[in-house]
């Protein structure tokens, strides 16, 4: 690595400060939850994130835009000026970093993993918009980008594998449609119209309901969520199944008016009549419609919005049940735990998406229970960290169960002597299952007959607690997509909690979980997932497999 001095000098400067203040902070904070720091300078600013089976996460922000703070490779023929890198390949447990060589403008782009554990990355700016790229885990491989792998320019789009192993991307600045990658015909290399993204915005333009949320429903269609509503898509007959309530409030949830959303976690039962289970999204936070406007032309930050809704998207007649969060939040972060909870970690109070278009960063993360019967005691307030997360920060969940955050970063180019500098650290947020002391943490010893899944066949998983102590808890087994995040979406994220077959208890004290993997690739697309043990709340560190067809 061969940082910019000056540069390097500013961000040692900051983190001391930082550091300095975070001790202030930890020994009057007392809320729930840990930070920690885990590298000062990664040498990018995390703008999108993904995690690989082999455990890397690879990291990128964008090309063309000024110098980063890590070098390419010297055999990388690098064609910008200061031959820097705007990707690499970080291991959140051994603290390495490897700079990426990537060619084409990969500003706010989207992705997806495919089947086979290959990060399939999709459009951005520039070059970029037009552009597909490739990068394979376990080889220690650099990109792979194919000029021509979209039909149309991709800029602000959101991805979703589905169950046939495709990926539909969906939207984009100025694009009314989808289409599926990679291509192959007679049915995937074609352009299909999305009528919904246009009658959505609310100016066009700002066009304001970029990056819509996508999640795959469990009868395989897809939900699509843009500023206040959606619909549920039939993608492979190109027609909309249902449309759904308008969200309350007149709130945007969207790009630039940033909130966030998820699946909440689905229950699967071994013996229910239906293979498909209930299914709710959550929306939280956002902005009024106009705050990108207010601040470009008035240099007003509006305040974000507290709300939360939920909608069963699997009933009949649904309707948005509204909750409201402690704290404001646009920008924000949720990322689904091993628990079931919601993290939602970054963001700020007030303002818009853009270049210094926010103000007022929230510090404290929440944790959403979403399985508390009381709406009151759903949400809890974290432990703060010391650092603002806003726009262009981004979190996900690694296999020990923290989230990794990193980002931030509110101006066109790299600048550290600014309000909100350029952040290029990255943090480890650590939710309360891995502080509390009072309850065992289980350990997976084995799995049987592989980590090879396959749909609707039964699997075995050894598993003990590391201590002689009797644990006569609940058991559960929880299967979650690793995602990919970017501008507070984390798009593929899913959490399953397997139907289960028993648990028997060893003489050596551990356990033996008789375990259901899902039954159809509606309920979890091909691919790699992370599999926990959840003992009272508490999960073990996951270990991956791999799920196909029979």
């Amino acid at each position: 690595m061969e940082p910019n001095r000056v540069s390097s000098l500013l961000v040692l400067l900051t983190v001391t400060i930082i550091s300095l203040f975070c001790s202030v902070v930890g020994d009057q904070n007392k809320l729930p939850g840990k930070w920690e720091l885990v590298t000062g300078n990664c040498g990018i600013s995390a703008m999108h994130m993904q995690l690989l089976p082999d455990n890397n996460v690879i990291i990128f922000d964008w090309t063309r835009m000024g110098h980063s703070n890590i070098s390419l490779p010297r055999y990388a023929e690098c064609d910008n000026l200061d031959c820097s890198a705007h990707s690499i390949e970080f291991n959140p447990m051994k603290n390495t970093v490897r700079p990426l060589y990537i060619v084409t403008n990969t500003w706010c782009s989207s992705g997806s993993l495919s089947p086979h554990g290959v990060l399939i990355q999709t459009g951005g700016t520039d070059l970029g918009e037009n552009v597909t790229r490739y990068f394979k885990p376990f080889v220690g491989g650099d990109w792979i980008e194919d000029p021509n792998g979209l039909l149309v320019p991709r800029w602000y789009a959101s991805n979703q594998i589905l169950p046939n192993g495709k990926i539909i991307v969906v939207g984009g600045r100025g694009q009314f449609n989808y289409e599926f990658i990679p291509k192959s015909k007679p049915n995937y290399d074609k352009l299909y119209p999305l009528k919904f993204l246009e009658e959505t915005m609310y100016d066009p333009y700002v066009q304001d309901n970029l990056y819509p949320f996508l999640h795959l429903c469990p009868d395989g269609n897809l939900f699509i969520f843009a500023n206040d509503r959606a619909i549920l898509l039939d993608y492979v007959k190109n027609r909309v199944v249902r449309r759904y309530s308008v969200l309350p409030g007149r709130v945007s949830r969207n790009y630039p008016s940033t909130g966030s959303s998820v699946l909440l976690p689905l229950r699967l039962s071994s013996r229910s009549s239906s293979l498909i289970p209930d299914a709710e999204v959550l929306v939280c936070g956002g902005s009024l419609p106009n705050a990108f406007n207010h601040v470009e032309n008035e240099h007003i930050f509006v305040g974000a919005s507290k709300t939360c809704g939920r909608l069963m998207i699997t009933e009949k007649n649904p309707n948005w049940v509204m909750e409201e969060m402690p704290i404001e939040r646009i920008m924000g972060d949720m990322i689904l735990l091993p628990t079931g909870d919601v993290l939602i970690i970054n963001g700020a109070k007030k303002g818009s998406a853009g270049w210094d278009y926010a103000r007022d960063p929230v510090l404290n993360p929440l944790l959403y229970h979403s399985d508390f019967n009381s709406d009151s005691s759903r949400f809890e307030v974290m432990s703060s960290s010391a650092r603002p997360r806003m726009y262009h920060s981004t979190a996900l969940l690694i296999p020990d169960g923290r989230v990794l955050v990193g980002g931030s970063n509110t101006h066109k180019t790299y600048i550290f002597n600014s309000l909100y500098p350029t952040d290029l650290s990255i943090e480890a947020f650590s939710p309360p299952y891995l502080t509390s002391k009072a309850r065992p943490r289980p350990r997976i010893n084995w799995i049987k007959p592989s980590e090879k899944l396959v749909y609707g066949r039964k699997f075995s998983v050894g598993v003990d607690f590391g201590r002689a102590e009797e644990f006569n808890g609940t058991l559960d087994l929880t299967m979650v997509a690793p995602s990919f995040t970017t501008h507070s979406f984390s798009m593929n994220q899913r959490v399953l909690f397997l139907a289960l077959d028993g648990v028997k208890k060893k003489s050596d004290g551990g356990f033996v979980i008789n375990g259901n993997a899902p039954e159809t690739a509606a309920l979890a697309p091909p691919g790699y997932y992370l599999i926990f043990v959840v003992g009272d709340g508490v999960p073990s560190t996951a270990i991956w497999v791999h799920i196909h067809s029979r």
